[in-house]
Parts: structure tokens; C-alpha cells; sequence
């Protein structure tokens, strides 16, 4: 099963709450960055495309209500 029928399969809040842990691990991925310990930087990429993954389902689901 792809993320996204994951993440479809989830209520409003449960979407709320991925896109906020999704945002803190970005936000951790990024101080380490910054400070060079950073080993794989293609996992920004990753985690910033989950994001806008589960922002637009979100989206979706309270444009349907």
C-alpha cells in the first residue's frame, strides 16, 4: 500500500497531527543540516514531499465536508 492510501485512511485529526510530526522531524532534519551531521540530505526531499502529501489530503478531506 502506497503512503498516500495510508494517510486517506486517516480522519482529520489523525492528518493534523502526521503533518505536525512530519514538520518536527523537517525541522530536526534541518538543524542537523545546518550543522553538518547531516549524512544523507536526501531525506529533506523526502520528508518536505510527505508533507505536502499529507497537507493535501487534509485539504481534500475538509473541502468534502
Amino acid at each position: 500500500m502506497t503512503k498516500a492510501a495510508e494517510l486517506r485512511q486517516k480522519d482529520v485529526a489523525g492528518l493534523e497531527a502526521e503533518v505536525k510530526s512530519l514538520q518536527k522531524a523537517h525541522f530536526g532534519l534541518r538543524m542537523q543540516k545546518a550543522t553538518q551531521q547531516l549524512n544523507n540530505t536526501s531525506t529533506l526531499r523526502t520528508t518536505r514531499r510527505d508533507i505536502a502529501r499529507a497537507k493535501t489530503i487534509l485539504a481534500e478531506k475538509q473541502a468534502a465536508k
